[in-house]
């Protein structure tokens, strides 16, 4: 059987969850027996998101590969508990990229290199590219930003040629929001209509068409919709607010939104989605037996898409524990030696959240310190582990001026320090130690009671590391080494013996947890924080 393309396009406004909803579908056909593979294309020029500042487009996401990539990867991996790479997303610079080293390399024979054909045809190339290596029945691809954007359209391009070369085996979904106007109690289909209207303008008929909506939609709405943008009345699909995304797989099975496409593309509908493990996770989430409210600390909280995956790791260990995570985004900046006790004391926990640069370190490191000398349950990640490690240097074993080199290349004490790799590097894109890494853990530890395993794997995004130099002292004082990279020697987790949980880790736990496979150290952070 031919690989079938499926593209996703938004319309009328940006942030309606094409995401959410390329992932839902996929969950859908996934659970009906086909194997299935997700891509984003981001229409922005840089190479990746990985220079990006996290208030511009959010988290960056890390694959096992070491691809920086769009956050909605994040949304992919946890919806299929399928890892993904750096196939799976495509920027425009990236493509340009390729493009142009192509042209200086003289694969063109001289010719001028334009947008069409050869921007769409790398384009194309990059799309067919995961349906030839890895086999799959669908590829489903997400074009970022909305029908009309400028940046969209050599995508939107490349979209309608693809249809016309793979015919029957390629369709569009097209998302839009339908507005509901309060002052005359009104849903409202022009947006639609419009956004539909500038698709055709671009060549490309939807196949489907999937309205948000904050209000049921009636038959009277599907049918004017269906009407006025040529498609049947069942390829009308509802997608209405839900407390939690992960309820859309439900709703768009309610939907039959893959039975829909099914048919279109005349395939089986194959065995009914059962999504029993996917239902019980939802119904702990719904139905908590308990609650822990947890901190996390941090310098982007205004911008909660900056740890999205960490949030979303809380639901899915919220969950394990049947009990409800209230995690609170507490700004680093805010915290001071003076008031860290009146903004800390009423959490159960507290995670200090990885990042890059100066500012609010200071907060942080009162908050570790707190963490430490209260017996509350602290868990630091990538960044905030190397700031429990500076604080413990300079609290307990008064090494006053310790730091990390990031922050003080001529600190006395560099108890964080460049890793010796990094050295020379300028170029600061792709350039980080990046991607899935061995850790062996010690038996005893809370590390070890987490994951139940002596080694384990898991994604990396760094460029600075504990100073092996200082390891005795730290050890002597109470703060061990648990877990260590086989290869390199390198120290990826620390603790402090005799505390209820204080946990930091070099890695990111959150890249890897999804739905039916939790982080078991967000899991083992959260039973922490509920033993009272």
């Amino acid at each position: 059987m031919s690989t079938k393309y499926i593209f996703v396009t938004g319309g009328v406004t940006s942030s309606l969850g094409k995401g959410i909803l390329i992932a839902s579908l996929a969950k859908l056909l996934q659970a009906r027996g086909y194997s299935v593979t997700i891509q984003k294309l981001d229409p922005y020029i840089n190479v990746d998101p990985g220079t990006l500042n996290p208030y511009e487009h959010g988290e960056c996401y890390v694959t096992n590969d070491g691809a920086e990539t769009d956050l909605d990867l994040g949304h992919y991996e946890r919806f299929l508990n399928k890892p993904t790479s750096q196939a799976n997303n495509v920027t425009t610079g990236r493509v340009y990229q390729s493009v142009i080293n192509k042209e200086r390399h003289g694969d063109y024979l001289g010719k001028t290199v334009q947008i069409i054909p050869h921007i769409t045809d790398e384009i194309k190339r990059n799309i067919k590219l995961l349906g030839r290596k890895g086999k799959y029945d669908f590829v489903l691809t997400e074009i970022g930003g909305t029908v009309g954007d400028i940046e969209s359209l050599p995508y939107i391009e490349a979209v309608r040629q693809l249809k016309w070369e793979l015919g029957k085996s390629a369709m569009v979904i097209h998302l839009t929001l339908v507005p509901f106007l309060s002052a005359s109690g009104e849903l409202k289909t022009k947006p639609t209509q419009h956004s539909v209207k500038a698709l055709l303008e671009n060549g490309v008929q939807p196949d489907v068409l999937v309205l948000r909506t904050e209000h049921e939609l009636g038959d009277s709405i599907r049918k004017k919709v269906a009407l006025f943008c040529n498609v049947d009345e069942n390829s009308v699909v509802q997608s209405i607010d839900v407390p939690t995304i992960y309820e859309v797989p439900l709703k768009m099975k309610a939907e039959k939104l893959d039975l829909t496409v099914l048919n279109k593309f005349g395939m089986s509908t194959g065995k009914e989605p059962e999504l029993e493990a996917w239902k019980s996770f939802l119904k702990k989430h719904k139905n908590p037996k308990s609650e822990v409210n947890i901190a996390l600390v941090g310098k982007y909280v205004e911008l909660p898409d900056a740890y999205k995956s960490i949030s979303e790791s809380f639901v899915h260990a919220g969950a394990v524990n049947e009990c409800k995570v209230n995690l609170q985004y507490v700004h680093s900046e805010e915290i001071k030696s003076g008031n860290v006790d009146t903004i800390l004391k009423d959490f159960d926990g507290v995670l200090v959240a990885p990042g890059f640069g100066h500012r609010g370190i200071n907060g942080k490191i009162e908050t570790a310190r707190y963490a430490r000398e209260n017996n509350i349950p602290f868990l630091g990640i990538c960044l905030g582990m190397q700031i429990a490690v500076i604080e413990f240097a300079r609290n307990v074993l008064k090494l006053e001026e310790a730091d990390s080199t990031e922050m003080n290349e001529v600190t006395k004490y560099p108890v964080i320090d460049l890793m010796e790799e990094q050295k020379g590097i300028t170029n600061m894109g792709g350039t980080m130690r990046l991607g899935a890494f061995a850790c062996n853990i010690k038996k005893g530890s809370k590390l070890y009671e987490a994951y139940k395993k002596t080694q384990i794997t898991e994604r990396h995004r760094h460029r600075y590391e504990f100073n092996d130099k200082y390891k005795k002292q730290f050890e002597d004082k109470g703060m061990k080494a648990v877990g260590v990279n086989p290869d390199t020697n390198l120290v990826e987790a620390i603790e402090i013996e005799g505390h209820k949980w204080f946990v930091g880790v070099q890695y990111h736990p959150e890249y890897n947890s999804t739905v039916l496979k939790p982080s078991p150290l967000f899991s083992g952070f959260i039973k922490a924080c509920l033993t009272k």
